[in-house]
């Protein structure tokens, strides 16, 4: 019994042109991994209504007679995905997969009419963070006013990547069924302050990486590298001179005496008397000229 109605819903299709080209196509468009649900429009089925659903290449993959469901061989291609409502005919795909893109064909025969209906399926593929980079492996010369980055996105179809300014589009790049890798580059000034991002996206979706300014470099000026190698230099080279003459200044006091001393500060050898031999020589006079005031007496 089962066979025969299978045969007469597949001669149902071919003669009254299911396939027509002209029949209204509804587009639906879902992401990879996401359940989408073809609905049917009827409220509730009737015990003589007949429900025939045909997926891509034409396949059967889910049937309605009397309140008997089918699903024919829909897990070779859809495994436990498919889930049709006994009660409204509608057709729910879970976790969807890319390859389960296509189209999706409804007949709807009812004791006083028969209905089509088409659905153009499309899956889109997960979509992937965009990665920026530095154009080059090496800083900018510090007379480079301009940066060179790149955006780039690997493995993707039926998407376009952009690079946008604010929410201003700056130039962009689409691939369409191709699985390939796309690379849109950007140069921006250095002390530019805009706000840049890197957007990829299709009809449902998108992927956003804004640019992080610090990415470019630039190369340390030469007379700046110059300084900040020289001055530590310069400050140790001070610091060493000056502990040496403070060295020998100590050494010189140490080898002093009562009588005389070496002065050897900046290499002079100036000697000098020690100052408790002139406070004696300055007593010495004093008693030499009490001696001969007392003689005059």
């Amino acid at each position: 019994m089962k066979s025969n109605l299978i045969s007469y819903c597949t001669l149902w299709f071919l003669c009254l042109g299911l396939l027509d080209m002209n029949d209204e196509v509804k587009s639906v468009s879902v992401m990879e991994g996401d359940s989408v649900t073809l609905n049917t429009d009827v409220t509730e089925i009737q015990s003589k209504d007949q429900i025939l659903w045909l997926g891509p290449q034409a396949i059967r993959i889910a049937g309605l007679r009397e309140r008997d469901l089918d699903m024919f061989d829909s897990n070779v291609t859809f495994g436990d995905r498919l889930q049709m409502d006994n009660q409204t005919g509608s057709l729910t795909i879970r976790n969807i997969r890319y390859e389960h893109t296509g189209l999706y064909k409804l007949q709807i025969i009812r004791s006083r009419a028969t209905s089509y209906k088409t659905f153009n399926v499309t899956v889109y593929a997960l979509l992937p963070v965009p990665v920026i980079t530095s154009n080059s492996s090496q800083c900018s010369s510090s007379s480079e006013s301009r940066c060179s980055l790149v955006c780039s996105v690997l493995n993707v179809s039926d998407v376009t990547l952009s690079w946008y300014k604010g929410i201003s589009v700056l130039s962009s790049i689409s691939v369409s069924d191709l699985s390939i890798s796309l690379s849109l580059p950007l140069e921006v000034e250095y002390q530019d302050k805009n706000t840049y991002s890197c957007v990829i996206y299709n009809p449902i979706r998108n992927q956003t990486t804004h640019l992080a300014m610090d990415l470019c470099k630039k190369c340390p000026n030469y007379s700046d590298l110059v300084y900040m190698i020289s001055s530590p230099l310069l400050t140790l080279a001070v610091f060493a001179l000056y502990w040496k003459n403070k060295r020998t200044a100590q050494q010189g006091k140490q080898l002093c005496g009562f009588e005389l001393c070496a002065k050897t500060v900046e290499q002079a050898e100036t000697v000098v008397e020690v100052p408790i031999q002139v406070e004696l020589d300055s007593k010495t006079r004093m008693l030499n000229e009490k001696s001969s005031l007392s003689s005059d007496e």
